[in-house]
């Protein structure tokens, strides 16, 4: 098992994603569209029905590459996706193998969630808390240790190995 593998092991898409989602219409006009992600400081956005169905993704590429007046127009439509319960590992292999910055993240068929590649690079870091050695992952140290109840500046950043 690699060290991602390890790390990873039954943490879910549900448990990693940013909820709630920036999303936009089929007929959001392009210039919104390119204002959403620059003043969101996103680089892509789904789009979506009025019931929450995917209908595509407009990307940073997809504006610059392709015209039209609509997000429609722009939009790609060959979405990958993931659901909930989609295991982290899995979806680290598909962000890495397809070349896609993000993926959405589903529930019964409808947006609840994504995950980019952002995320979970964010959760590769591993903090150590310098009373009692307990190790939490994520972007930012805890405010407080959860065994000892030490504060955010006892935690120090662990060095990883590298690898895949």
């Amino acid at each position: 098992m690699t060290t991602h593998a390890r790390a990873a092991a039954g943490i879910t898409a549900g448990q990693v994603m940013t909820a709630p989602v920036i999303t936009v219409t089929a007929d959001t006009p392009v210039g919104h569209v390119a204002e959403t992600l620059t003043s969101s400081r996103i680089s892509g956005i789904p789009v979506v029905d009025e019931t929450g169905v995917v209908l595509g993704l407009v990307s940073e590429l997809d504006l610059l590459t392709r015209g039209g007046r609509t997000a429609k127009d722009v939009m790609t439509t060959a979405v990958i996706s993931v659901t909930t319960d989609t295991d982290i590992e899995q979806v680290r292999r598909i962000l890495v193998t397809s070349g896609i910055r993000r993926v959405p993240v589903l529930s019964s068929g409808r947006l609840v969630g994504i995950l980019s590649r952002h995320d979970l690079v964010g959760r590769t870091l591993e903090w150590a808390c310098g009373v009692c050695g307990e190790t939490i992952r994520g972007a930012h140290p805890p405010l407080v240790c959860p065994k000892c109840g030490g504060s955010e500046d006892r935690f120090v950043l662990q060095e990883q190995p590298p690898g895949p």
